[in-house]
């Protein structure tokens, strides 16, 4: 019971400290009981909006979460990298790199497969990565530095999903454009933020 009052706490004190990355991971977690147990899953969280007036539905899918495994792998990838920028950088820089990572993946996911059933965070997982990755090359900061062997794994990830090996063996379809294309777009991101970054400190 005692433990369990601890942890609780420390999620607590996390989402005080950190109130956009848990807006994020409560988002995905009702997204994930919508995924879940919702079919079909309702029109608001349906990839849409490139014509008509509900334009978050351009960002919307990213929330929906197929299975407690997709919710908690991305949830905990989100907690880790998320935070990461938002202690760096403050909320609302997180919130403008999540969405612009959620359109550009979404995007990318549905002129790929012509298909507008597809969810989940992962699109935009790659892109805080990617993020990461590059903005820390330019301008180093512990606060969101990461091991280099995490990286490569991810990266390792991202290709061992492409060859289509998972599809078979899990019996679901893997979104790797939005993958491929919130990895790209989040390494750019990375690489404006660094520059500014890094100017910033040598004017400084």
């Amino acid at each position: 019971m005692t433990n369990s009052l601890t942890l609780i706490a420390r999620w607590i004190i996390a989402a005080r400290y950190h109130p956009a990355t848990a807006l994020l991971f409560f988002g995905s977690l009702f997204g994930w009981f919508i995924g879940s147990f919702l079919y079909p899953v309702p029109q608001p969280f349906v990839f849409g909006g490139i014509t008509g007036p509900e334009k978050w539905r351009l960002i919307s899918p990213i929330f929906v979460h197929f299975g407690l495994m997709h919710f908690v792998f991305n949830g905990l990838w989100l907690c880790l990298l998320g935070a990461r920028i938002e202690r760096l950088s403050g909320s609302l820089h997180l919130i403008l790199v999540v969405l612009l990572c959620a359109l550009v993946s979404n995007m990318a996911q549905f002129v790929w497969s012509s298909s507008v059933y597809f969810g989940g965070m992962s699109g935009v997982i790659y892109g805080l990565l990617g993020y990461i990755w590059i903005r820390n090359l330019l301008a180093p900061d512990p606060l969101i530095a990461l091991p280099k062997e995490l990286i490569i794994f991810m990266i390792a990830w991202l290709f061992v999903c492409m060859t289509g090996i998972l599809d078979i063996l899990l019996g679901v379809g893997i979104a790797n454009a939005a993958h491929a294309a919130g990895l790209v777009i989040g390494m750019l991101l990375g690489l404006v933020f660094g520059i500014v970054a890094l100017i910033g400190k040598r004017l400084g």
